[in-house]
């Protein structure tokens, strides 16, 4: 067989994949499949991370396959002995899920360059994370004359008919049912309150959106003028010459930990973590930061800079003061039941 680089390279990762995670045998190579999220995170993975990722491992192959939190679950429980994803990308319900259901492996933080810069709330033993999520509300200036300055704007009747939310399927939709909840005396373990507002607001609702991707797109149509949203997402929109804007409600922005693992029983480990490696690096962290994706990057050797210095925050020690972070342990307890619920009682 003929050595090239490439497969010397690739030889090279597999033994130091046996050192990093002992018991790992030789397995039928495949290209690395990392599960990232749709939209503009397939778009913002596919710009930064990958490139970075090949670099750092000689041009090893990788595949993007974008899908929900959800979905990556059931396919890695439906083949826990040979899962058909290697890294697996996650909000904090989902995480929370995974790690329960013994679907990835601790990463080997003393062998990362990086782990060690990462903010304490993204320092994760089994699956750091690379980014935030921030949610805010998000409105379209032509039609919204005043910007709005807290959730309860969006019970406005000058909105009737125009207000946009996703079900409780995405983070963001739970998210936004606890902070709403915690308005009206609820919390993460009673969002009935949240319930009793949204049916109140049900006279506004234009659309219950299945994703925040799908939230996106109804602005892009012009179908909505107001609704909870993520910063990012509607950054790129705004860099497509989207009327939208983005604002922190006084009760705070919610901030959602996204976290990344690997995969048990994935034949790439060496290359899973490789791939994290490069998430967690500060070249990758600085490219995402920049327009037109603006992700908040966990890693502090990362000056904040730019729109999100401009419109978040400052530094990572303001972060810690202008997101709420909310508690997925005690969310998660009832979240079935609660999405159960959402689907019964919330259509448009």
């Amino acid at each position: 067989m003929l050595l090239t680089r490439r497969t010397l390279m690739q030889t090279a990762l597999t033994l130091g994949a046996m050192h990093a995670f002992p018991g790992l045998t030789w397995a039928q190579a495949r290209p690395l499949v990392f599960a990232t999220f749709t939209g503009s995170w397939e778009e913002a993975h596919k710009a930064a991370l990958v490139p970075a990722f090949r670099k750092a491992t000689g041009n090893a192959d990788m595949v993007l396959d974008p899908m929900l939190s959800v979905d990556q679950i059931a396919k890695v429980n439906a083949a826990k002995n040979n899962p058909p994803i290697d890294v697996m990308l996650h909000d904090p319900g989902p995480a929370l899920q995974a790690i329960a259901q013994d679907l990835v492996e601790p990463y080997p933080v003393e062998q990362s360059a990086h782990y060690k810069d990462l903010i304490p709330e993204a320092q994760v033993p089994m699956g750091p994370a690379p980014f935030f999520q921030v949610v805010g509300i998000t409105y379209n200036p032509e039609t919204v004359k005043t910007p709005p300055t807290s959730w309860a704007d969006l019970w406005k009747p000058e909105f009737k008919g125009r207000v946009g939310i996703t079900n409780l399927n995405s983070t963001l939709g739970t998210g936004f049912m606890v902070e709403l909840a915690k308005m009206h005396g609820g919390s993460e373990s009673n969002i009935d309150p949240a319930f009793k507002a949204l049916e109140a607001l049900r006279p506004s609702l234009a659309a219950v959106a299945a994703n925040p991707g799908q939230l996106a797109t109804l602005f892009q149509q012009g179908q909505i003028d107001i609704s909870p949203g993520n910063f990012n997402a509607i950054q790129i929109l705004k860099a497509r010459g989207v009327p939208v804007e983005f604002v922190i409600p006084k009760e705070g922005a919610i901030a959602f930990k996204t976290t990344i693992h690997v995969v048990r029983n994935s034949p790439n480990k060496e290359l899973a973590f490789k791939l994290i490696e490069a998430a967690l690096s500060p070249e990758v962290q600085t490219k995402l930061m920049e327009e037109p994706f603006l992700i908040v990057p966990t890693n502090t050797k990362v000056a904040i800079k730019g729109e999100l210095a401009k419109s978040l925050a400052k530094d990572h020690a303001e972060i810690a003061q202008k997101f709420v972070f909310q508690d997925w342990a005690k969310i998660n307890e009832q979240r079935s039941a609660w999405i159960e619920r959402f689907n019964r009682e919330i259509r448009v």
